[in-house]
């Protein structure tokens, strides 16, 4: 299975969801798929800043020997963006409408995930 098919099945297993990404610590976007509603949404440069984002969580965690990050979220007004950790290199990330399904997407993130780590 390709990257695409994983990601792809996650926005349409998925209320709301509009694209889902598997994303480089470094900012660079190994594969996404955006539905066609979405394409106002900058999602290129939007999760280039939270891959920067997520590394800082990470790297306070082990400061903070609190324990590995295995998934952040960050909830603004029009956009819920859920972010799963597959390795220390990528992550998986989704972004849907304000009144998507959050609890279902974090769900198919975790069930998804070891599927994409496994073809990395």
């Amino acid at each position: 299975m390709s990257f695409r098919t994983h990601l792809e099945a996650v926005v349409n297993q998925v209320d709301g969801a509009l694209a889902c990404s598997v994303m480089g610590f470094d900012g660079i976007s190994v594969d996404t798929f955006q539905k066609d509603e979405a394409t106002e949404l900058d999602v290129s440069g939007t999760w280039v800043e939270y891959a920067n984002l997520l590394t800082q969580l990470k790297n306070a965690a082990e400061s903070l020997k609190t324990g590995t990050v295995t998934e952040v979220s960050v909830n603004s007004e029009k956009v819920l963006t859920v972010m799963r950790l597959l390795t220390p290199e990528y992550f998986l990330v989704l972004a849907l409408r304000a009144d998507g399904n959050f609890g279902k997407g974090r769900y198919v993130l975790r069930v998804t995930a070891p599927q994409v780590k496994a073809e990395l």
